[in-house]
């Protein structure tokens, strides 16, 4: 199984919580206390189901064919007031940038983005009381015992948002694979063709003095894909949790501050947030322009946005991209 395939960003899951116990209907039978009064006790909770974030995990690969999740039912109450036991929780464990969503609504519930944070996903159904619940002035020797409410049954979705410092947004094509290669040991997939990069790929760049940080190469977007065109939403989502967009336009394109726009304005349509995040512009294939191009081109580009010309095939800016991004980083 190749890198690619072991990314996964997106599961939906059948889970049912456990159903909570019955209550008891039970009465005190003592040698010397033959009427005794009722002492059922209640019935004990179903199992909840329970998300916990684990900074280890970077996929959700190990949840891809657990179709169906169920948490065990709490045990019916015994006599001498003695609770049923538990139903047993069923934990989960998700990389940080988990969002839970219920399949059939859209709703987001939650999402995990700490270490060892525990978040319930269903609560177990709550255990029926037991019959010395309902002992009155008038009825002093209830029969009635209430059965435990039943556990929750929902169809969810895990998606994925990759934690990362630097997320490279472009077109197709615009050289991001390329790049995360050039700077780090990720090797993803490189072509000379649209949307090879059909999974994110992340990269740990080395800076000085053993610094590092973590580079998301994000699948190309194109025009429209706010409506879910091309390879849309599901890509998309995965810019929202990066600290800073390095935007890569090719230097051959026929109109870089256009292209630049067009990206700029699938992220605004998508999600008007995304345009408070830092912003870099690398403009890629600069070993294909010389100074005096570089000149002409300065009066074309956006902006209150910092500019940088590289070349990831022969090294050129790299550094210089490098010490830019981590000022943005640590300002």
């Amino acid at each position: 199984m190749s890198e690619n395939q072991n990314f996964v960003d997106y599961v939906k899951i059948y889970c049912k919580s456990g159903d909570g116990g019955p209550g008891s209907s039970h009465f005190r039978r003592e040698k010397y206390v033959p009427k005794g009064g009722p002492d059922g006790g209640d019935g004990g909770r179903g199992g909840h189901i329970i998300l916990v974030g684990n900074k280890q995990l970077w996929t959700l690969l190990h949840l891809k064919y657990k179709k169906h999740v169920k948490a065990d039912s709490g045990k019916t109450g015994e006599g001498g007031r003695r609770t049923g036991k538990s139903g047993s929780d069923i934990y989960l464990e998700v990389p940080l940038g988990t969002v839970a969503k219920d399949a059939e609504s859209g709703e987001t519930l939650f999402e995990i983005t700490r270490d060892g944070e525990e978040r319930i996903l269903l609560h177990g159904g709550m255990g029926g009381l037991g019959n010395e619940n309902f002992k009155t002035a008038t009825n002093q020797a209830p029969t009635h015992a209430q059965p435990g409410i039943p556990g929750i049954e929902s169809i969810v979705t895990l998606e994925l948002k990759i934690l990362a410092d630097v997320g490279l947004v472009g077109f197709p094509n615009a050289g991001k694979s390329t790049l995360l290669a050039a700077l780090s040991a990720a090797r993803p997939e490189i072509g000379a063709y649209p949307f090879t990069t059909l999974k994110p790929n992340l990269g740990i760049v080395s800076y000085h003095d053993n610094k590092s940080f973590v580079m998301a190469d994000i699948p190309g977007i194109i025009e429209g894909a706010h409506e879910g065109k091309g390879l849309g939403h599901r890509f998309l989502r995965h810019i929202e949790r990066n600290s800073i967009l390095l935007f890569m336009v090719a230097s051959d394109v026929d109109d870089i501050k256009k292209e630049y726009d067009i990206l700029l304005n699938e992220l605004k349509m998508y999600n008007p947030e995304l345009l408070n995040k830092e912003r870099v512009l690398a403009i890629t294939k600069a070993d294909l322009v010389d100074d005096e191009l570089i000149k002409l081109l300065k009066k074309t580009l956006p902006k209150k946005v910092d500019v940088v010309y590289i070349s990831a095939m022969t090294n050129y800016n790299l550094d210089k991209l490098k010490d830019v991004l981590w000022k943005k980083m640590n300002s």
